[in-house]
C-alpha cells in the first residue's frame, strides 16, 4: 500500500470513528491506533501506535488530569512511536492534546477518552443457551449495491468467479434479522469483515489489511456498530471472527514495518508445516514447533510475530477495542494454535480480565480431543502450559458424527460407536459443555453434501447437534438443504443465499420458489430451533449416554425439572428398544411426547423406532 493510500484509508477510518483527529494529517501525524479509548478498564495502561514522517524523533507530552505518559517505545522505523499512557481511574472522559516536540517541530494530536459502557448487556456473551448462525457476509445478501465496488480497491465484484466478490454486505444481513430471529437463531458469527485491500480473492476476509477498519465493501465501522445494536434489540448477539496469526500482504504497515521482528520469516516466507501435534508432542523438536507456529499460512498472508511485545500489546488492545466499540457477544479466533501460544494465553486472559463472562471460541482443526483439549481454560497440561481460552470448535465430534452417519455398518460394533466413544473422551476437557459443536462450516463440505444428500440422515444430524451438549453452530443455508454434489470448491460451499440478490429465482427469506423438500426442512429447523431456545434442559442439563447397539443409539439430557430422551435408528428396518436398561433415567415414567411431531409415545416397557429416524422425547419431570 502506498503512502497516499495509507493517508486515505486512515482519514476514512478516523472520521468515521471520531472527529478527534480531523486535523491530524495536516499536522504530520498520519495514523494513531487505537483511534480513541475508554475510561473504566481494569488495566490502566494504553499503547498508542503513532505513525508519521520521522515521528520517532519526537517526544510526546500530555497535560490532562489523571493521564500521564508512562513510557515511550521506539520501533526500528523512524516513522513509528509507541506511546504508553497511564489512565488513572480519576481521569475524566474528554478530549485532550498529545503534544510531540523536537527536531524543530511542534505537533499536536487531539485524542478522545470515552466512558466505558457499564451495562453488562452491552457485551453479554454467548452460552450453551444459544444457537449460532454462521454467515459468510459476501455471499448472504446484497443490501447496498452501491458499495459492491469501491474506488482504491483492486478486487472488483465478479459473481462468476469462484473467488470473486459477490457484493453481500452488513446491510444485507441487517435487512434479514427478522428471518434469522424467526428461525430461532440467537447469535450470528460473521466471517471476518475487516478491510482486505488485496489485489484478488479478498471476499473471505482472512487477510486483514487494517485492523481498525471495516472493509468498505461490507459497510463502515458505524454501520457495523449499528448492526450489532439492532441485533441486540432482537435478542441476537454478534460474534466477531478475528485473526491474530497473520495479516494480508497489503496491510498498511507492510512497506514500512514498525520493528524488524514484527513478522516471522519475512525474507524466506516459509509456509507453516501445519503439524499441529508438534506443539504437544513430548518428543517434539523446537525446530518442528517453530516450523508450525512461525510459518506463513500462504504467501499472501504474512505471519505475525506475537513475541514482539509492541505487536502483542497492539493485538490485545485491538480485540478489546472492538468488543467495547460495537458491543460484541463473543470472538471466534481463527487458527488458534498457530500464533505464539504464550501470547494467546495472555491475549485471552487480558480480554477476560476486562469482560469476566465473555466467551471466546478457538479453532483447532484436529480429530483428536487430546489435542483440542490442551487449549481449553482449566486444563492441567503435562508441560505446565496454562490456557485462558473458554471454548473450542469441537472438530473431533464433528468428524465422529459424520463417520457414524455415512460409514457402512461394521460387523463387530455399532454404527454409532465413533460418536459414543468420542463423547466418552469428554473427560479430557475441563468444560465440554462450552465447546462449540457444528455439522459443517465455511471451510468444509456442507453437511447435506457430506451425507450424500440423504434427507433422513440430515434430520438425524440436526437433531443431534441441537440436543447435544455444547453451543451449536449452523452454517447459513443449512436450514434449506444447500448442497454442492460433485464439487468441493469454496465457491460452491459459500454459495449465495437464495433471495439475497434480485436476480435469484428462489427466495428463502420469503419461501418463494423453494422446493417442497426445502420448505419441509426450513419448517423442521424452525420448529427444532425455537423449541431449543426455550429448553433449559438442553442448555444446561446433564448428559447421559448409553452404549449403542447395532443401528440404535440413545442419550438423555436431564435436570431436576425435565428429562429429554434422544433416540436414533440409522437402520433400514424398524427397531424395538427394550426400555428396561434406561430405568435410571426414565424412573417409571409411562408417556413421552416427540418434540418434532407432537406425537405421544407409551414408554412403559418398550419403544418402536421407525427406520432411518430420530425421536426427541420430552419425558418431563
Amino acid at each position: 500500500m502506498t503512502r497516499a493510500q495509507i493517508l486515505v484509508a486512515s482519514a476514512v477510518l478516523l472520521v468515521a470513528c471520531s472527529d478527534a483527529s480531523i486535523s491530524a494529517a495536516n499536522e504530520g501525524i498520519e495514523r494513531v491506533e487505537p483511534p480513541f479509548w475508554w475510561q473504566g478498564f481494569s488495566n490502566t495502561e494504553l499503547q498508542l501506535l503513532v505513525y508519521g514522517d520521522d515521528i520517532g524523533r519526537l517526544s510526546p507530552e500530555v497535560d490532562y488530569p489523571g493521564i500521564d505518559v508512562a513510557r515511550v517505545e521506539h520501533g526500528d522505523s523512524p516513522n513509528y512511536l509507541f506511546v504508553y499512557l497511564d489512565i488513572d481511574p480519576s481521569a475524566e472522559p474528554g478530549k485532550f492534546d498529545i503534544v510531540f516536540t523536537g527536531d524543530e517541530r511542534n505537533l499536536s494530536y487531539n485524542y478522545e477518552l470515552l466512558e466505558k459502557n457499564s451495562d453488562p448487556a452491552h457485551t453479554k456473551s454467548f452460552t450453551a443457551s444459544d444457537v449460532v448462525y454462521l454467515i459468510t457476509p459476501d455471499r448472504f445478501a446484497n443490501g447496498d449495491p452501491s458499495n459492491d465496488a469501491v474506488d482504491g480497491y483492486a478486487d472488483q465484484p465478479n459473481r462468476n468467479e469462484e473467488y470473486g466478490r459477490h457484493g453481500g454486505d452488513i446491510d444485507g444481513i441487517a435487512q434479514h434479522l427478522d428471518y434469522i430471529s424467526d428461525m430461532g437463531f440467537t447469535q450470528i458469527w460473521l466471517n471476518p469483515i475487516l478491510e482486505n485491500a488485496m489485489p484478488q480473492w479478498s471476499y473471505h476476509g482472512y487477510a486483514t489489511t487494517d485492523f481498525y477498519k471495516v472493509d468498505p465493501r461490507f459497510g463502515s465501522n458505524e454501520s457495523y456498530r449499528k448492526f450489532v445494536a439492532t441485533a441486540r434489540r432482537q435478542d441476537i448477539g454478534v460474534i466477531m471472527d478475528m485473526i491474530v496469526n497473520h495479516a494480508g500482504s497489503n496491510a498498511w504497515w507492510m512497506d514500512d514495518l514498525p520493528t524488524a521482528s514484527w513478522l516471522n520469516n519475512p525474507d524466506t516466507r516459509a509456509i507453516t508445516s501445519h503439524a499441529r501435534t508438534a506443539n504437544q508432542d513430548p518428543y517434539g523438536s523446537e525446530y518442528d514447533k517453530r516450523a508450525f507456529a512461525d510459518g506463513w499460512f500462504v504467501d499472501s498472508m504474512p505471519d505475525l510475530n506475537q513475541r514482539d511485545p509492541l505487536l502483542a500489546d497492539y493485538l490485545i488492545q485491538n480485540a478489546i477495542w472492538w468488543i467495547e466499540y460495537v458491543g460484541l457477544s463473543g470472538i471466534r479466533q481463527d487458527t488458534y494454535p498457530y500464533p505464539d501460544k504464550h501470547f494467546m494465553s495472555e491475549w485471552t486472559r487480558r480480554i477476560i480480565e476486562e469482560y469476566p463472562d465473555f466467551n471466546i471460541v478457538g479453532e483447532e482443526w484436529s480429530p483428536s480431543p487430546a489435542i483440542v483439549s490442551y487449549w481449553q481454560r482449566g486444563k492441567q497440561n503435562y508441560d505446565g502450559y496454562v490456557s485462558s481460552l473458554p471454548s473450542l470448535m469441537d472438530f473431533p465430534l464433528q468428524m465422529a458424527m459424520a463417520k457414524a452417519l455415512t460409514d457402512p455398518e461394521p460387523s463387530w460394533r455399532s454404527i454409532w460407536t465413533p460418536v459414543y466413544e468420542m463423547l466418552g473422551h469428554d473427560f479430557l476437557y475441563p468444560d465440554p459443555f462450552n465447546l462449540t459443536i457444528f455439522p459443517d462450516n465455511h471451510d468444509m463440505s456442507r453437511i447435506y453434501t457430506q451425507l450424500d444428500e440423504d434427507y433422513d440422515r440430515f434430520r438425524m444430524a440436526m437433531a443431534f447437534y441441537l440436543t447435544m451438549r455444547g453451543v451449536p453452530q449452523i452454517y447459513y443455508g443449512t436450514e434449506i438443504l444447500m448442497s454442492h454434489p460433485g464439487t468441493e470448491s469454496h465457491d460452491a460451499i459459500r454459495e449465495e443465499f437464495p433471495g439475497g440478490w434480485p436476480d435469484h429465482e428462489k427466495n428463502a427469506f420469503t419461501a418463494a420458489g423453494l422446493t417442497a423438500k426445502e420448505l419441509e426442512t426450513q419448517q423442521f429447523m424452525r420448529r427444532l430451533l425455537n423449541w431449543r431456545k426455550e429448553s433449559d434442559v438442553i442448555h444446561y442439563g446433564q448428559l447421559m449416554q448409553y452404549a449403542p447397539t447395532g443401528n440404535v443409539y440413545a442419550y438423555f439430557r436431564y435436570d431436576e425439572d425435565d428429562t429429554v430422551m434422544v433416540v436414533f435408528n440409522r437402520g433400514d428396518g424398524a427397531a424395538k428398544l427394550d426400555l428396561g436398561r434406561f430405568s435410571e433415567r426414565l424412573r417409571a415414567r409411562r408417556t413421552a411426547t416427540d418434540v418434532i411431531t407432537g406425537k405421544s409415545f407409551d414408554i412403559s416397557s418398550s419403544l418402536k423406532i421407525e427406520p432411518r429416524s430420530v425421536l426427541i422425547l420430552d419425558i418431563g419431570q
